[in-house]
């Protein structure tokens, strides 16, 4: 597949085989997880199910961020211990990726492991004179390193005229930033200048070098990253290690509510978990995927009734089809490969769900008219569950006794209703609903349904 590096500026192949290493952006936890967090989960998600249904072996590293000022702070206001917050945070964000389907990563580094780490790096840019000591700590020269600005695609004077930089008259430059910062108190660790904590930056370079030395595939993250953790990330590895830090780097639109930024003192924020149990996951994962991943996308009450019913019509062509499991490789379908293509195109979502919900349209209406059968049955339902697989889209399948009895009720209905033995029909079709199934009437033909559950 191809995908726009922001870095350079123009696409660059990745996979379709071998091993593709992934580093992708954690969360800072002090905080439950967003649908801004949950739109580069499932984008990055579904890049790496694609790679791998080609053939590609992907090793993925997701760090979480649990040493961050931001952190202590919230613990101090609410008198827990930094630690025990972090780890809370850290929990309900796996639940919460889980939930949505995400696969979980090849590995999930925590910050607080990998202090050694950290200090051994800060070392060597200290020993190359890339970063000097200073009374508050260590920073980094960013004179030191010529291509500094490159991938926010701007000269140092404007960063510095648009950016929040740490005010530290110590500093030789206002970029500079903290790599350690001498400090007591909560979360502090020994080191060679002294008690004290990382800066944020060095932590994602560390624990990179560490789980994926060397050059990697694919460095992704949103696009609020790209300066300046993603520049000070490339500055501080490449000047510690002499290689290009990444092949592609990879940045994810954000996610504004109604039009607006989400904040906390907006109180905007629209958690991942509400979302989920108003509109259920799957609708979640259709809007995250519903436009191109390097685009704005915003979350409304309409948006979001859309994409659940985009998913209806998907998760009803899958029950139609007999509810087919998804096999290994690409399937043999004229709609799969122009879904596969899409994908193979800068990962274009918006372009691969069109496709899925082309054919569950075909197959819905034709479905009207008789039960879908023989061989094209069976390869429309191959590609179907193909494309819900690449796309982590997970209908909801009941259990074996469920399934036995909603099939006997659909017998049932469909003998009471050529009987016209309407009440008895009715009571079928109530006991259904109670069991979680939606009713579709086809002529004399009755097929349920089994839906995703929500509160919405």
């Amino acid at each position: 597949m191809m995908v726009h590096d922001t870095l350079g500026g123009s696409r660059v192949a990745v996979g379709p085989s071998g091993t593709v290493r992934m580093y992708v952006c954690g969360v800072t936890a002090y905080d439950d997880a967003h649908v801004g967090h949950a739109r580069s989960a499932v984008v990055f998600d579904v890049m790496r199910r694609h790679l791998e249904r080609g053939g590609a072996q992907v090793e993925l590293v997701q760090n979480f961020t649990d040493v961050d000022d931001k952190i202590l702070a919230r613990a101090a206001g609410s008198g827990e211990a930094a630690a025990a917050l972090a780890g809370r945070h850290m929990a309900r964000y796996t639940e919460d990726a889980d939930s949505l389907n995400v696969l979980r990563p090849t590995v999930a580094p925590r910050a607080s492991d990998h202090i050694g780490d950290m200090v051994d790096m800060i070392r060597e840019l200290v020993a190359s004179g890339a970063a000097y000591e200073t009374p508050t700590g260590v920073y980094f020269d960013v004179s030191s390193f010529g291509a500094y600005g490159r991938l926010s695609g701007k000269p140092i004077d404007e960063l510095l005229a648009g950016a929040r930089v740490e005010v530290d008259p110590t500093k030789r430059n206002a970029l500079d930033f903290a790599l350690w910062k001498r400090t007591g108190g909560e979360r502090t660790w020994d080191s060679p200048w002294g008690r004290g904590r990382p800066g944020w930056h060095i932590e994602c370079s560390a624990m990179a070098r560490r789980h994926l030395p060397g050059t990697i595939d694919v460095h992704g993250g949103g696009r609020d990253l790209i300066f300046p953790h993603h520049e000070n990330e490339i500055a501080q590895s490449e000047s510690c290690t002499g290689q290009r830090l990444a092949r592609a780097w990879v940045h994810v639109g954000m996610v504004t509510v109604n039009g607006e930024k989400m904040s906390k003192s907006a109180g905007n924020q629209a958690g991942v978990r509400g979302a989920v149990a108003e509109w259920g996951a799957n609708a979640l994962r259709v809007f995250c995927l519903g436009a191109h991943y390097s685009k704005r996308i915003d979350y409304t009450p309409a948006a979001m009734a859309e994409c659940s019913e985009r998913w209806r019509q998907a998760e009803t062509c899958h029950h139609e089809l007999g509810r087919p499991a998804a096999g290994a490789g690409a399937p043999a379908h004229e709609r799969w490969e122009r879904f596969a293509a899409a994908l193979d195109s800068d990962l274009d979502t918006r372009g691969a769900l069109d496709e899925l919900l082309v054919l569950s349209g075909e197959v819905n209406g034709a479905a009207a008219d008789a039960a879908p059968d023989g061989e094209g049955a069976l390869q429309d339902g191959e590609a179907i569950a193909a494309m819900l697989a690449t796309l982590g889209l997970r209908a909801r399948v009941p259990a074996g006794g469920v399934a036995a009895r909603l099939d006997e009720l659909c017998a049932l209905r469909e003998r009471r209703r050529a009987e016209s033995r309407w009440a008895e029909a009715d009571a079928a079709r109530e006991e259904m609903a109670a069991l979680g199934a939606d009713v579709l009437d086809h002529g004399r033909r009755t097929v349920w349904v089994y839906r995703e559950r929500r509160a919405g």
